[in-house]
């Protein structure tokens, strides 16, 4: 059988070439979306064990505190109350409500190509958090968090192709009022991305004004409804085991105006959840099992994200790890609870305790990324950005940690095997009258996007080279990506007419550009 001989293809400068091109989606060597669930730190024995504990916790012990409102519905869905206030959930209440609940959810954007679909074990990353400081790199300090910093958050994350959604990462510590506060954040993510978006609201009686805005962003109403592209983030629950009453109501309302909700179960192991990794996993399961039953009981089948949010904490000093061995195990392994139900869910990973993007922010950012994109998580919340156990929030660190995902989503898509794939071919070509090489080989240059992921920021090159570009720091490279994408208007800007009729709505703090 005869072959044609392997030819160069244009050599170092055609890879150039080619590296410099601005790369279609599909030409991309990630994507949003792709299948995880390879690593697994659960057994399925394990798995059945922690499901077990987590009803025989709704069934014996229950959750205290929720509104009336919510005691209304869970009891129509067949939760007891008891005499000591406590709802407890027999387990034929628990499968009625996964039964019905929403296996499948896209999380929509308001540019129809940053739609999410949430099934199986397909992963995305984004931010989230609230952070009360940001991070100043230059002067290592912080600072308070402001309106403009979370519109900036917004505009970069709108530029960063391994950033999927923008949960807010921080309050706006310079709006004192918090309802103006809700309203601005709405205002200042939205205009900065058209990414899908998730927020919060301090009392229930902000929602109402929040939904008016929205409908006035989507085009109305019936758009909204359609193409919801912003979430409801629900701490809906006060660990251990009682419902947060306030935002239940918040969680409501969120739901009869057509807003998916993320049930966020959000403790810590050793202070408000068992210390051992298996215990906070069944104390978190067992609130959003709640939650499950609560969010079918109003609205049947709407979309709702499992939000277990187990936290790990370092037993010496009371402070929180987010960084940590353990954190990544707790946010793994509630990826395959989230499967065993067969419903969409998140977990929290990225975080770093350290102050600054350094090498302890990067190893602590990666392995929690990477045992998370592993195992399967649909929404893998606080990706980028995080600091100081998610009191800091670092717009350098944001535009890192999207180098850093883009490695984490290459090890999730794994090693494909097939005949194209192992070479046989093409190594004999290389061996037998070919060049002894494959630089430049049509099957390496073919390849060289869609295989590999190469950084943005960081560098690759020889010692002498570095020495040569003057030596260039990857957090200045970083500041200096920032300004670059600041210095321009944002993509997701609203039009000038929406913007002017916002503004005479609403109390809008974000200055126009």
């Amino acid at each position: 059988m005869t072959r044609s001989a392997t030819r160069r293809s244009g050599g170092r400068n055609a890879r150039r070439e080619m590296r410099a091109s601005a790369l279609t989606e599909d030409q991309r060597a990630v994507h949003p979306g792709m299948s995880g669930g390879s690593y697994k730190p659960l057994s399925q024995a394990d798995i059945e064990n922690i499901h077990e504990a987590a009803l025989r916790a709704l069934e014996e012990i229950g959750l205290a505190d929720a509104p009336e409102s919510g005691v209304a519905y869970m009891t129509k869905a067949g939760a007891i109350l008891g005499e000591d206030g406590r709802l407890r959930f027999p387990r034929e209440a628990v499968q009625a409500a996964l039964d019905i609940a929403c296996k499948d959810i896209t999380l929509y954007g308001r540019d129809p190509k940053h739609d999410l679909h949430l099934n199986g074990s397909r992963v995305h990353f984004g931010t989230a958090g609230a952070a009360v400081s940001m991070v100043d790199v230059e002067g290592r300090s912080y600072r308070d968090s402001t309106v403009q910093d979370l519109h900036d958050a917004s505009k970069i994350s709108e530029e960063l192709d391994n950033i999927h959604f923008v949960q807010r990462p921080m309050v706006c510590r310079d709006i004192a009022d918090n309802r103006e506060m809700d309203l601005n954040t709405i205002y200042a993510t939205c205009s900065g991305t058209k990414k899908h978006i998730g927020t919060s609201f301090t009392e229930p009686d902000f929602v109402d004004d929040a939904l008016k805005m929205l409908h006035k962003i989507a085009g109305g109403e019936d758009a909204w409804r359609a193409r919801p592209f912003v979430a409801n983030t629900n701490c809906f629950v006060v660990p251990p085991m009682k419902f947060a009453t306030e935002s239940c109501e918040v969680m409501e309302r969120c739901i009869l105006g057509g807003m998916p909700v993320l049930l966020l179960s959000a403790c810590m192991s050793g202070a408000t959840a068992p210390s051992t990794i298996a215990g906070a996993i069944v104390q978190s399961v067992a609130e959003c099992l709640a939650g499950l039953v609560y969010v079918n009981a109003i609205v049947p089948g709407h979309p709702a994200i499992f939000g277990t949010w187990p936290f790990g904490l370092d037993l010496r000093t009371g402070a929180m790890t987010s960084g940590s061995g353990e954190q990544a195990l707790l946010s793994a392994a509630c990826a395959q609870l989230h499967h065993y139900y067969g419903v969409p869910g998140g977990a929290p990973a990225g975080m770093t305790d350290a102050k600054l993007p350094d090498m302890q922010a990067g190893w602590e950012q990666m392995c929690s990324n990477v045992m998370s994109a592993l195992s399967g998580t649909n929404m893998v919340y606080e990706a980028a950005g995080m600091h100081a156990s998610l009191l800091g929030f670092c717009h350098e660190s944001l535009i890192l940690g999207d180098d850093l995902i883009g490695h984490a989503m290459r090890c999730l898509r794994g090693i494909e095997v097939d005949d194209t794939t192992l070479a046989v071919d093409q190594i004999r070509d290389v061996c037998i009258g070919g060049p002894g090489h494959y630089l430049g080989t049509d099957e390496t240059l073919s390849r060289m996007q869609k295989d590999f992921v190469y950084p943005n920021l960081a560098s690759r090159s020889s010692p002498k080279e570095w020495e040569e570009r003057s030596k260039p720091d990857l957090v200045q490279k970083a500041i200096a990506r920032k300004e670059e994408i600041l210095s321009k208007p944002a993509s997701a800007r609203f039009d000038p007419q929406l913007d002017k009729e916002l503004r005479e709505m609403f109390a809008i703090h974000l200055k126009q550009p």
